[in-house]
C-alpha cells in the first residue's frame, strides 16, 4: 500500500457528477467552488446544498469550500465593508455547517505593496491585524462552534511568515493556513520572494490546506499539474516533513485535467 499523500480537488457540484468516481476512489478530500458568489449566498442555497449532500453521500475524503471573496478584503479600514465582509463569512460558515464542511478558504490581506510599505508607517502592521480580528471575530467564533477551520490562502503575499503569524495571533484551532502553489510561484518569480517550498516551510504545521496549481511565476495560470515550472520534487519534501496533514487540494482551470494531474504527481513519484 502507498504511503504517498493522497491529493484531492477543487470543483463545483456539475463537476462532481463528472469526477465522483475518481474522487470516491481512494477518499479523495475535496473543495466545493458553488458557493463562492454573494448572489448565491444571498439567495436560497439549500436545493445546492442538498445536492451536495445527495452526490456527497458515502464519500470518504474531507470536505470543504472555498468561500466568498470577491470585491474585499479581510482587512477593510472602512466599518461598513468590514461588516458585509463578516457578513459574507458567515453566510459561507452557515454552508458548512449544511452540508458537513470543515474548511473554509478565505483570501490574505496581503499584498505585495504592503511588504514595502506596513514598516513605513508606525503601528500600520498592528492596525491591519486588528482591522482583520475585527471582521473576523464573528465568523472565529461560528467556525469554532461548527468544528470548521478558515484557512488563509496567500493571494500577493510576499513574505512567507506574515500570514503565519496572523494566523497564529488569533489563538483558535478555527483560524490556520493555507498555500496557493500558483500565487506564490509568482510572488517568486514577479516580486522577489522566495520559492514555493519556503511558503510551505515558514507555514510548518499551522498549514492545513493546500491549492495545487502549475505556473510560470508570471501569472495566476492555474495550468494542469506538470505544465508550468514550479519545482514539485522540492514542494513534496518540504510537505513531507509536516505532522499537520494538510489537504492537498488540485485547483486548476480546465477541470478535465484533473485526474491527469494527478497522475502526474503518480508519475514522479511525490502523490497519488
Amino acid at each position: 500500500m502507498s504511503t504517498l499523500p493522497v491529493v484531492g480537488a477543487a470543483m463545483t457540484l456539475d463537476e462532481v457528477e463528472l469526477h465522483r468516481d475518481w474522487l470516491f476512489e481512494k477518499s479523495r478530500d475535496l473543495e466545493l467552488q458553488s458557493f463562492v458568489d454573494a448572489e448565491i449566498l444571498n439567495g436560497d442555497w439549500a436545493p445546492l446544498a442538498a445536492r451536495a449532500r445527495r452526490l456527497l453521500d458515502g464519500h470518504g475524503g474531507r470536505l470543504g469550500i472555498h468561500g466568498p471573496f470577491w470585491g474585499f478584503t479581510i482587512a477593510s479600514e472602512d466599518p461598513d465593508i468590514r461588516a458585509i465582509v463578516t457578513r459574507r463569512l458567515l453566510q459561507g460558515l452557515d454552508v458548512c455547517a449544511a452540508i458537513g464542511a470543515t474548511h473554509m478558504v478565505i483570501h490574505s490581506p496581503y499584498t505585495s505593496w504592503s511588504y514595502n510599505n506596513l514598516d513605513d508607517n508606525a503601528g500600520a502592521r498592528e492596525a491591519l491585524v486588528e482591522r482583520t480580528h475585527m471582521t473576523l471575530r464573528d465568523a472565529v467564533r461560528r467556525a469554532e462552534d461548527i468544528g470548521c477551520t478558515m484557512v488563509i490562502e496567500n493571494i500577493e503575499d510576499k513574505d512567507p511568515h506574515i500570514r503565519v503569524v496572523l494566523a497564529e495571533s488569533f489563538n483558535s484551532p478555527a483560524v490556520a493556513v493555507s498555500i496557493d502553489t500558483g500565487h506564490a510561484h509568482y510572488a517568486h518569480g514577479y516580486t522577489g520572494a522566495p520559492p514555493v517550498d519556503y511558503y510551505v516551510k515558514a507555514a510548518g504545521n499551522r498549514l492545513q490546506h493546500v491549492h495545487l496549481q502549475d505556473a510560470d511565476g508570471y501569472a495566476d495560470r492555474h495550468w494542469s499539474l506538470g505544465e508550468g515550472s514550479i519545482h514539485w520534487h522540492a514542494v513534496f519534501r518540504a510537505l513531507a516533513k509536516l505532522e499537520s496533514n494538510p489537504r492537498l487540494i488540485i485547483e486548476i482551470k480546465d477541470k478535465s485535467k484533473i485526474p491527469a494531474s494527478a497522475a502526474y504527481l503518480a508519475s514522479i513519484g511525490v502523490a497519488q
